[in-house]
């Protein structure tokens, strides 16, 4: 599946809900079926900077050039976010995800429902997953 297609089936999953109280449940769930990261993983070198909870990005090149995230974090609608950000680009090329546009957060309407400090910590994931992808680039 493409990053694009990955964020198509986002924004379908979401158009099923009506009410954003329904939208953050399934945020939520989306945070509980995240697989964990392991402990080994939870370092302050992983956590991300600019969240007001504690969330640890994990990446890895695989032998096939694609990257493969695992995060977690200590609140239970930012794993949720996590686990979204995951979906769409784990397992895609580091060019894949450097150059992908990430439209779906505006689409399904989540930045105008978090608070200031959860939307900045959004950012800071999207530009964490990115600087990744362009290090990845730079090694190869």
């Amino acid at each position: 599946m493409t990053i694009k297609e990955a964020q198509d089936e986002i924004i379908d999953e979401f158009a099923l809900f009506d009410e954003w109280m329904d939208k953050y449940e399934h945020i939520i769930e989306l945070g509980k079926d995240l697989p964990l990261i392991e402990e080994q993983y939870k370092t302050e070198e992983n956590l991300i900077k600019g969240c007001q909870s504690r969330v640890w990005l994990h990446a890895e090149l695989t032998n096939d050039n694609n990257i493969v995230f695992t995060a977690d974090s200590d609140a239970i609608i930012t794993k949720g976010i996590i686990a979204l950000m995951i979906r769409v680009f784990s397992n895609h090329t580091p060019k894949e995800i450097a150059q992908s546009e990430l439209y779906f957060i505006d689409q399904i309407g989540l930045k105008e429902h978090l608070s200031p400090t959860r939307s900045n910590g959004l950012l800071s994931m999207v530009k964490q997953i990115k600087m990744y992808s362009i290090a990845f680039q730079a090694k190869a």
